[in-house]
């Protein structure tokens, strides 16, 4: 049985530069996700969410495996929002709303995905509420490898958003999306991978009509 490693066949999603952004089109993507808010660092339901997406996803991986689909369980990720982008760069992390996230294989039952949220409730109890499988539609992007600690990405994303966004004519398309390479329990700070990546669009402007 072949075993998909969604990181080495999807290369251009998972390995980009160091420090550079480059444009990369994301196709539509399976996700297991959890809503909340507040410092990561603090916020019980952030730790809460993270057993839950693990249990789930190995649960749903086991699951698979046994219907003769194996696959290595992708990194965590994360999409973050806040009413005011400048609280990124700032690391005013209070003010930071977040969907956890870990993506899953395409096609999979819904009696599969209920049956491992099933299976991770008798360990953990009720599951949150906003516990779900959802697709994911990013499209056009600009993503870069940062290496070193979450807590010094803020003049990459200075560079991004006051930069190079301006400077291509792109805007906003959705959330700051980060995907999480390595494992903080085991990886010193200065070491760490994460994939910082930004949906965008061009800018529209309106040409006025001549009468």
């Amino acid at each position: 049985m072949d075993r998909i490693d969604f990181k080495k066949r999807d290369r251009a999603l998972y390995q980009p530069p160091a420090g550079r952004f480059v444009p990369v089109q994301v196709p539509p993507l399976p996700y297991l996700m959890i809503d909340g808010r507040g410092d990561p660092n603090s916020a019980p339901a952030y730790t809460q969410a993270v057993q839950w997406l693990y249990a789930a996803s190995y649960a749903l991986k086991f699951a698979c495996k046994a219907e003769g689909q194996d696959y290595v369980v992708p990194p965590l990720e994360a999409l973050w929002t806040a009413d005011d982008p400048t609280s990124f760069v700032a690391r005013r992390k209070h003010e930071w709303v977040w969907t956890l996230m870990i993506r899953t294989p395409a096609d999979i039952p819904t009696a599969q995905v209920q049956a491992a949220f099933a299976k991770a409730g008798r360990r953990l109890g009720d599951a949150p509420a906003s516990l779900r499988h959802q697709i994911l539609e990013e499209g056009l992007c600009l993503q870069a490898l940062h290496v070193g600690a979450y807590d010094d990405e803020g003049p990459l994303l200075a560079h991004l958003h006051g930069e190079l966004m301006p400077a291509l004519g792109y805007t906003f398309a959705g959330p700051h999306h980060e995907i999480y390479l390595s494992d903080p329990r085991r990886t010193a700070a200065a070491r760490l991978k994460t994939v910082v990546r930004q949906p965008v669009r061009g800018l529209e402007t309106d040409t006025p009509s001549r009468s």
